[in-house]
């Protein structure tokens, strides 16, 4: 079934929960379609555990548009969400709408997601009105990392709590269709969820949310430079992914790879007659 932000919508009302996790190819893409997943973000996450960067800051506009064409060929039924990087939409109002825009018209992104609460009101309202739906996200929001001094958990002062819910009506507000909540107390999460009437995607945000994300090679055990608290490794492909190669090199280095089965063959007296 194809999956629209009227989907996520519905599944709010219906009080069912949304299932999300990122990709960054066509294959990947394929395997997570096939599995009924409701929405693939292209994150800007692709700095870190595609490109092997400390942070997402890196990440340019024309990067996520290639990865967005290579998702979209595998997944028919997701929802497709481009992340807009760093500098891609803080400059103007105009340079949004643009690349916002280039998702879109070059990527095949069906929506755009872009981090920040009332300073970017204007970006996202401008977005909307230019028929493309948007995903906000708030609290620990990754292209803010050297403002925050880290990667730290918001929203732990009543001062905080309060701008996230401010934050997140004006977010809906202006027209998103839904918001990510990322490395905030569940209990932060669960009271801007109950605030407004658009779905909450929460990634180290509790159970409250009304739907969940995770980096997949985080989940998969693919990626262990950095675990996140909130990770839940459902395999640990990452050492089956190295015991597999070890026995490709083993069988390679003592001829048993490859075998018959795995060789073309030619009729030897066809094979005579080129002598």
């Amino acid at each position: 079934m194809k999956n629209t932000i009227l989907t996520f919508k519905d599944l709010k009302k219906q009080h069912k929960k949304i299932s999300m996790l990122t990709a960054y190819d066509y294959s990947t893409a394929r395997l997570f379609d096939e599995c009924n997943i409701n929405g693939i973000l292209i994150g800007d996450s692709l700095g870190m555990v595609i490109k092997g960067d400390e942070d997402t800051l890196g990440v340019t506009i024309d990067e996520v548009i290639y990865h967005t064409k290579a998702v979209k060929k595998g997944a028919k039924n997701a929802l497709i969400v481009s992340d807009m990087p760093f500098l891609s939409y803080h400059i103007s109002v105009e340079q949004a709408v643009l690349n916002a825009g280039r998702l879109v018209k070059e990527g095949g992104a069906h929506a755009v997601k872009l981090e920040g609460g009332a300073h970017v009101i204007k970006q996202i309202e401008a977005i909307v009105n230019a028929q493309i739906p948007v995903m906000g996200h708030l609290g620990l929001t990754p292209q803010s990392v050297n403002a925050f001094g880290g990667f730290k958990v918001q929203g732990k002062s009543e001062e905080t709590v309060k701008k996230l819910i401010e934050d997140a009506k004006l977010i809906e507000k202006a027209g998103a269709f839904a918001v990510v909540l990322e490395g905030i107390p569940g209990k932060v999460a669960e009271m801007i969820t109950d605030s407004i009437s658009i779905p909450t995607i929460g990634i180290g945000a509790g159970k409250e949310c009304d739907g969940q994300i995770l980096v997949y090679q985080d989940m998969l055990g693919m990626f262990n430079d950095f675990v996140p608290k909130f990770v839940k490794q459902y395999a640990n492909l990452g050492t089956v992914i190295k015991e597999a190669v070890g026995s490709y090199i083993s069988e390679v280095q003592n001829g048993s790879f490859p075998e018959e089965k795995h060789t073309f063959s030619i009729n030897e007296e066809e094979l005579k007659k080129l002598y």
